[in-house]
């Protein structure tokens, strides 16, 4: 996907790779829209989120697993790089990818909102775009800026063409490929 600014990327695909591969540990880039990303290292209650769903997905679906931080290629021609905090796909699908992963087989890409000064452009404009334009079925967003969990679906023509927004403590129903229903009011205590 070309940037929508028009712009050009900062930089190619294999050149974000080799920087992406010399980066220290304690940095996590993306290459989304065309520019490098530093998505901020996970807090606690980031991770326990993501445990929290993990084990949901394993009793409801235990031929799945929700991979954290697996590298996805993402964007029109697979021209950008993500991280997302989960990738929820039958077990094995990483098994010889390497760090990047074509996203064919991924059935929902999971973010959990970063307290920092990029997180709404990156987790509530770019990712989706991202995730739906390499038609990744469902986008779940765990926006802890506003207690919130979003439901994309429907990815059609590089946009998710459906949403469903609920706020923590609700029940929320991931539609198929998932097939599952969230009590989110855990995520009520995790916010912060």
């Amino acid at each position: 996907m070309t940037p929508r600014t028009g712009h050009r990327p900062q930089m190619s695909v294999e050149e974000f790779e080799q920087l992406e591969r010399h980066a220290p540990e304690t940095v996590r880039l993306e290459f989304v829209s065309g520019k490098v990303r530093v998505k901020a290292v996970t807090d606690g209650n980031h991770d326990q989120i993501i445990a929290w769903l993990q084990r949901l997905c394993m009793q409801h679906r235990p031929e799945l697993w929700l991979y954290g931080d697996r590298g996805l290629k993402v964007e029109t021609y697979r021209k950008g790089r993500a991280r997302p905090d989960g990738v929820l796909a039958p077990f094995g699908f990483p098994a010889g990818h390497g760090n990047w992963s074509d996203a064919q087989g991924v059935l929902m890409a999971v973010e959990v909102t970063s307290y920092d000064d990029d997180t709404h452009q990156r987790d509530r404009i770019d990712k989706p775009d991202a995730y739906a334009a390499v038609g990744i079925p469902v986008y779940l967003l765990i926006d802890r800026d506003d207690g919130t969990v979003t439901v994309f679906t429907c990815p059609e023509a590089g946009r998710y063409r459906q949403q469903v927004n609920k706020p923590f403590g609700a029940e929320v129903k991931i539609p198929h490929p998932v097939g599952i229903t969230l009590d989110t009011e855990p995520l009520k205590e995790l916010a912060d």
